[in-house]
């Protein structure tokens, strides 16, 4: 349960929401039990008087009940959503930290799937634990001060069935259910990744006629995940069998005390009655606390997972001159992977304009992530002018350096939101000058919402040249002073490929160009050329 307690003390930043949730849900229940307590003890000495009046404190205690419950639903379901919202906030944020070179290793299915539905299964950590626990803590010893000035026996026979209704099953459920809880969120992730796979692959999968086999596949998972539903939802009904018995024993004693003193009986019954019906839900919600416990430990792991590269502790500032130099560089992406780098040396002057080649594997998108401190060296080192980039911040040094490459993305929203990623307070005017720039300004001024034009999901409203367009226009917008262009024309045909690259040598006049690529057109505009061969950068003729 310590990943719960982890998560709840995440939610710090919504404590003022949380605390008014449980403040009100408090009142709510001491309204009802005041109302039930009234109640019992006027219908107990009605029986005696043989009248039976309601008074005014009824009809206002039964009033404020409904307005508070109401209230409470008001207030705890928005803690709900503040506190859910803040979570996802702080794991992408961790994941972002960890992840600048995209999701590396991992698979998208499977963050997806502790973004959403992992942080969903905490949905119910405050709504259905922590409040009737709060509950049930205030109802205790209400219930044996109560029930115990008139009939102390009585009170602590209805005590011990409240402790086991409310504690003790809860407790035992909750231990016993975490396995089962892990099998459900791991089942979940499983049918998202198949899911999300199938999907994504949706054309490979129709131009094989493999539609049958992706279904199955999905189908499996799903029946894995219906399993662990199923063995879950059995001890969430034997524990809510277990807490009705237990009620019901309560009331068993109620009547049992009858006969002796009716009033008080009458009283205890209205108040055994309400006490165990707040709690009612604590049982079941013991044994969804081990599927959220499951699922916070798969939140926390992105948390406790390392930084490829930690941010160093007393940052240096940034150097005045833009030379990126690679002095003696070796790396290799995973222990028991071979190295990509060994003892590399590449120097980019400031203004310069170099291409790097080499063949699929041989480093040459492994050069822009070590020169983005996406990744660290393994020894040697990366310079920017004479600093160390490893004493350098990476958003300092991210403002230094514009990356375009051939998996840039563009988001499905409007062409303006998509520029603005790179330079957040553009103006119109210099969101016009990148486009011209970029030579997509034309077709953006002929769409009749010009700038806010939706974009699409990965830029599916324009052709492949003209998305590569927009994504440098993004490019250009950052006043970034060394441009970093990782395979920018992979996927395009030829004539298109000369046309961006002609208008690329026109945009970044004025800048440090580090183009990465598998072969040339003969259109680029280069200072020096360098072929990767054996982990090492050889210069060689354009």
């Amino acid at each position: 349960m310590s990943a719960l307690v982890r998560i709840v003390r995440l939610w710090r930043g919504q404590a003022a929401w949380l605390a008014l949730g449980l403040l009100v849900s408090l009142l709510s229940l001491a309204a009802g039990i005041a109302l039930m307590t009234a109640s019992g003890a006027l219908v107990g000495e009605a029986l005696l008087a043989g009248a039976l009046v309601a008074p005014i404190v009824l009809r206002l205690l039964g009033v404020g009940r409904i307005v508070l419950r109401y209230a409470e639903r008001l207030a705890t379901h928005e803690a709900t959503f503040r506190a859910l919202a803040s979570l996802r906030v702080w794991f992408f944020r961790k994941l972002a930290a960890g992840s600048a070179g995209g999701t590396g290793f991992r698979r998208t299915g499977e963050v997806l799937a502790r973004l959403v539905a992992d942080v969903e299964a905490q949905d119910g950590l405050y709504l259905r634990i922590l409040v009737p626990l709060a509950g049930a803590i205030v109802l205790l010893p209400v219930l044996t001060v109560v029930i115990g000035a008139r009939d102390p026996r009585l009170a602590a026979g209805i005590g011990a069935c409240f402790v086991l209704s409310g504690f003790v099953l809860p407790g035992i459920a909750s231990r016993l259910t975490v396995a089962a809880g892990g099998r459900i969120t791991d089942a979940a992730a499983a049918m998202r990744v198949a899911g999300l796979d199938a999907l994504t692959g949706l054309r490979e999968v129709r131009a094989f006629a493999a539609e049958g086999r992706a279904l199955a596949s999905v189908q499996a998972r799903e029946a894995d995940l219906l399993h662990a539903q199923r063995t879950l939802a059995d001890r969430a009904a034997v524990a809510g069998a277990l807490a009705l018995l237990s009620s019901q024993a309560a009331v068993l004693l109620v009547l049992a005390a009858a006969p002796a003193d009716p009033a008080t009986a009458v009283l205890a019954a209205f108040l055994v009655v309400a006490a165990f019906e707040a709690v009612a839900g604590l049982p079941r919600a013991g044994v969804l606390a081990g599927h959220a416990a499951a699922a916070a430990a798969r939140i926390l792991d992105v948390a406790e997972a390392p930084l490829a590269v930690p941010e160093p502790l007393a940052p240096r500032a940034l150097p005045a001159s833009h030379r990126l130099r690679f002095e003696k560089v070796s790396f290799r992406w995973l222990p028991e992977r071979p190295a990509v780098f060994e003892g590399l040396n590449l120097d980019v002057p400031p203004g310069a304009r170099i291409a790097v080649l080499g063949p699929s594997g041989s480093g040459k998108s492994t050069l822009a992530a070590l020169a983005l401190k996406v990744v660290a060296p393994d020894s040697g080192r990366v310079l920017l002018g004479d600093t160390d980039l490893a004493g350098l911040t990476a958003a300092s040094l991210r403002t230094r350096m514009s990356w375009l490459s051939q998996t840039t993305h563009l988001f499905d929203d409007t062409i303006r939101a998509n520029l603005l990623l790179a330079r957040p307070d553009a103006d119109e005017t210099a969101l016009w000058a990148a486009l011209d720039t970029a030579r997509i300004a034309d077709v953006v001024r002929a769409l009749p919402d010009g700038l806010d034009t939706w974009v699409g999901e990965s830029g599916a409203r324009f052709s492949g040249g003209q998305g590569r367009r927009l994504a440098l226009a993004r490019t250009l917008l950052s006043p970034a002073p060394i441009l970093i262009l990782d395979e920018p024309c992979a996927g395009l045909d030829a004539e298109t490929e000369r046309a961006f690259l002609q208008t690329l040598n026109d945009a970044a006049a004025d800048r440090s160009v580090v183009l990465i690529a598998h072969r040339l057109t003969g259109v680029e505009r280069l200072d020096r050329t360098y072929r990767l061969s054996a982990g090492h950068a050889v210069a060689a003729a354009a």
